[in-house]
């Protein structure tokens, strides 16, 4: 599979601030990819093993990624929600016989 390179400017001063900071061009590229990675998956345009590629980590390092990061990786929509209510009051009704 090939890679398609993208460019992310960034105004010299911004650079130099981050760069004393330790930041490197390398870790710099990283970060954004990560942080990218995770907006992606959290708006629901990539899913997770996607997700996880763009960011070059493995799906399991993403997972852990995402929970630093206070983004939850199992959702439930209101569909899912409502039937498991449902399940859960049919549970209760039975064993109340």
């Amino acid at each position: 599979m090939r890679n398609i390179k993208t460019i992310v400017e960034l105004p010299e001063d911004v650079y130099d601030a981050l760069s004393v900071r330790g930041f490197s061009k390398e870790r710099i590229s990283k970060e954004f990819r990560n942080l990218f990675a995770l907006r992606c998956y959290r708006d629901k345009i990539l899913p997770l093993g996607k997700a996880a590629e763009l960011a070059g980590l493995s799906k399991w390092e993403f997972i852990e990624f995402l929970s630093k990061n206070g983004i939850p990786v199992l959702t439930h929509d209101d569909i899912n929600w409502q039937r498991e209510r449902a399940a859960i009051k049919e549970l209760a009704r039975r064993t109340q016989k």
